[in-house]
């Protein structure tokens, strides 16, 4: 299945740390590939070896590749070398061929981004609100996300999972996350869907439109959309992931979904690619301007994401980039158009961070730099702050809830408040610098966090205002004292969902509550802060919330996960647990 990890845009949209966007419009003009090798060859020193998996790398430069090249191995049991030519799984870096190939469509008047999605796939149920081709490209559909469900339904990572799978959840799908247009939320359940899309619209598969309208026009021989998982690939590179005993062992891939990921692909072949955003030889200026277009959401707060596009700024320049990740693949191109630089990174372990790496890249060619903007600059990019009485930040202190199993934490250490992400999106702490006695500064990138208080003075919200807008948490009084195994006793019981057509089974033991799922074993569940909350662990990351009726009886829970909220479970009242404990 198809598991997007290290996507920071994506999976941690409240995270209190976010990428610095330092001020700095030099560039180095010296640069030459003499120079380069040597300083890029060193960042990839690690990975450059015969017995490490690792990755291979493009730089482009005014249209022209001026240096690639590959490190590490391919495949581990045969020693085979990662090179230029090696194929890799390019996972969520297919979304930018998956949004050109709807807008080829919409340019020959076949369908328009403004349809209802409905009309062309009607099996997705009528929720009561129209969703639209557009809601699907920017991410804004409400749409509950594909891998999620497949893992709340006991779903194993190493389990098939085809088109017929994906449509089937769909189809069965009971409420979205928001209504269309409301939020941003990253959902590899829309692209799949504008995958299929492609194919009814078209009269092809999603598959050949590709390969007949952007692969063999561009010359891009040795990519493909991996829409057979029994499908040969001549010059692939295996996927891997790091063991406890810092080995490497095999990261099985197992999908033949397509849309959101699926396209395999070289650093060859996507120099190609990203040189027709400036030639346009497939799409044309208008719809290769169209792809870098953001569309605000229903508030009018600005959506960084366009058509499988994010569009960021970094060091004072303007960034276009989308990365990916499956099993131990990862992945990455960014581009800055102005400066007509990109850097594409493919690697085959899960341990190399594509999005550090090409970003150490980009600055060596655009800044003559070996390490990102240190410390100081960061610093001089702050504005400056004030002070504030020690004895008041204790009122601030606490834990606040943004959303069902993501909270943020103020902690105090001396005179000093250091905020932190828990629950669902668990991140490092950062220092909060006092602008006013209720308003602070992110150390690390100048982001603002205001605290709220009601006509008592009493701390009940905090702001937390960021790249992606503001977002509220409401302060709550966590449970602290661990529930006893009577009070415990009220959760057990089976639990079943309609929309997956799954049951898991609760019960105590040792004084602990679990969860068990037939295919997924028994998870333990830990106290989250809020009443009636708790939160799964290892093959089920998920924040349970039961729910009661007006006897205060527990009649089920919701399942909610990064992308999916709300999954409602019933309690079955048929079954009467036989014992406190097991």
């Amino acid at each position: 299945m198809v598991v997007q990890t290290k996507l920071w845009w994506a999976l941690m949209p409240l995270t209190f740390i976010l990428h610095l966007d330092a001020q700095s419009d030099r560039l180095n003009k010296s640069t030459h590939p003499a120079s380069l090798r040597g300083s890029v060859d060193h960042l990839f020193a690690e990975w450059d070896k015969p017995d490490s998996p690792g990755c291979a790398l493009a730089v482009i430069k005014e249209g022209k590749v001026i240096y690639e090249r590959g490190y590490g191995c391919a495949n581990l049991e045969y020693g085979t070398p990662i090179t230029p030519s090696t194929v890799f799984n390019i996972a969520s870096v297919t979304k930018q061929f998956t949004a050109i190939s709807v807008l080829l469509l919409a340019q020959q008047g076949k369908l328009s981004l403004d349809d209802d999605i409905r009309k062309h796939v009607p099996e997705v149920p009528d929720f009561g609100k129209v969703i639209t081709i557009r809601h699907l490209l920017h991410h804004t559909s409400g749409l509950r996300n594909l891998e999620d469900l497949l893992v709340m339904m006991g779903c194993r990572y190493e389990d098939l999972v085809t088109r017929e799978h994906m449509l089937n959840l769909v189809t069965h799908q009971k409420e979205l996350n928001f209504s269309p247009g409301d939020e941003y939320l990253y959902c590899n359940t829309g692209y799949d869907l504008l995958a299929e899309i492609v194919a009814r619209v078209s009269g092809q598969s999603f598959a050949d439109f590709a390969e007949a309208n952007i692969f063999k026009p561009l010359g891009m021989a040795d990519t493909h959309v991996h829409d057979d998982n029994e499908r040969i690939v001549k010059n692939r590179a295996y996927s891997y992931e790091r063991a406890e005993d810092r080995s490497f062992k095999g990261a099985f891939v197992n999908t033949s979904v397509v849309g959101g990921g699926g396209i395999y692909s070289t650093v060859k072949d996507l120099a190609k690619w990203v040189n027709n955003f400036d030639h346009g030889r497939v799409g044309g200026p208008a719809v290769l301007t169209q792809m870098h277009q953001q569309e605000p959401l229903n508030n009018g707060q600005t959506n960084n994401y366009a058509f499988g596009l994010f569009i960021d700024g970094y060091k004072g320049m303007r960034l276009v980039e989308h990365a990916g990740g499956i099993a131990g693949y990862r992945s990455d191109i960014l581009r800055f158009p102005e400066q007509k630089v990109a850097v594409v990174l493919l690697a085959n372990t899960s341990a190399i961070d594509a999005l550090q790496l090409s970003r150490q890249v980009a600055d060596i060619v655009l800044l003559g730099t070996k390490e990102p903007a240190d410390s100081a600059e960061k610093k001089s990019l702050l504005p400056s702050t004030g002070s504030v009485d020690p004895a008041e930040l204790d009122a601030l202190c606490g834990q606040y809830e943004f959303k069902p199993g993501l909270y943020g934490t103020i902690t105090r250490e001396g005179n000093r408040l250091s905020a932190q992400t828990t629950g669902l999106h668990p991140g490092p702490k950062a220092e909060l610098l006092p602008e006013t006695a209720n308003t602070f500064l992110v150390k690390e990138d100048g982001s603002r966090i205001s605290f709220e208080r009601n006509e008592r003075g009493e701390v009940i919200r905090l702001i937390f205002q960021g790249k992606s807008g503001a977002q509220t948490a409401r302060r709550i009084t966590p449970q602290h004292d661990p529930l006893r195994a009577e009070e415990l006793a009220e959760y057990i019981g089976d639990y079943s969902s309609e929309e997956l057509g799954t049951t898991y089974t609760t019960f105590v033991r040792n004084g602990e509550l679990f969860v068990q799922h037939r295919r997924l074993g028994d998870i333990h569940l830990t106290q989250a802060p809020g009443p009636d909350q708790f939160l799964g662990a290892d093959s089920l990351p998920y924040h349970f919330a039961f729910t009661r009726d007006t006897r205060n009886q527990v009649t089920g829970f919701k399942l909610t996960g990064v992308r999916s909220r709300n999954l409602r479970f019933a309690k079955r009242f048929e079954t009467v647990p036989s014992a406190l404990s097991r």
